[in-house]
C-alpha cells in the first residue's frame, strides 16, 4: 500500500478508512481555480431571465450570490474538503440563445491546498438558484457539463482544460 492512501485516492488510510488529508506540511501558495457549467431551458425561459420577467426577481443577481456563498460554505458541505480561507470569488454568466445560461466561477486563495472544490460546488449552486428561480416556468431544465477549466497552484501545478478559454471576469 502506498502513502497516498487506500488505492491511490488520499482520502482513505492504508486499511480504507475515510480521512480528511493533513496538510499542515505543505507550503502556503497563490491557488486559483476557474469552474464551468450550464443550466438548459426553454428559448422562452432564458428570454424572461434576460428581460428580467420571473417572477420571484433578477434570476443571475441571485444565482451570482448564491454562488458566492456556497464556495464560503464548501468545506461545511463536501466531508472531506477543508474550511479555508477564500481571497476572491466570482461568478458569471454568459446567455446564449436559443435557451443556454453557462455559468464560470473563478475562486481565489492563498493557502495549502486547493479551490477545485470551491469553484465547483459555486457553479453547481448558482445552477440550482437558476432552476428555482424558474421552475414555475420550465421544470424541463437541466443542469450540466460542470468541470474544472483551469487551476493553478500547489505541487500538482497547473490544469487547463483543452479547448476551453476563461472569461474575463
Amino acid at each position: 500500500m502506498s502513502d497516498h492512501g487506500y488505492q491511490g485516492l488520499n482520502h482513505f488510510d492504508a486499511g480504507g478508512a475515510a480521512r480528511m488529508v493533513d496538510i499542515s506540511g505543505k507550503d502556503d501558495t497563490v491557488r486559483v481555480a476557474v469552474a464551468r457549467g450550464e443550466v438548459l431551458m426553454q428559448p422562452g425561459t432564458l428570454e424572461l431571465i434576460d428581460r428580467g420577467g420571473v417572477a420571484k426577481g433578477d434570476v443571475l443577481g441571485v444565482a451570482r450570490v448564491a454562488g458566492i456563498m456556497a464556495a464560503k460554505e464548501t468545506g461545511r458541505l463536501i466531508p472531506m474538503a477543508h474550511p479555508i480561507t477564500l481571497t476572491g470569488v466570482n461568478v458569471d454568466f454568459r446567455l446564449q440563445r436559443p435557451g443556454r445560461v453557462q455559468i464560470q466561477a473563478r475562486v481565489r486563495t492563498t493557502g495549502k491546498t486547493g479551490v477545485e472544490m470551491e469553484a465547483l460546488t459555486a457553479v453547481t449552486v448558482a445552477g440550482l438558484t437558476i432552476y428555482d428561480m424558474c421552475k414555475a416556468v420550465d421544470r424541463e431544465m437541466v443542469l450540466g457539463q460542470v468541470r474544472l477549466v483551469h487551476k493553478t497552484g500547489g505541487k500538482s501545478g497547473t490544469f487547463e482544460r483543452e479547448g476551453e478559454q476563461i472569461w474575463d471576469t
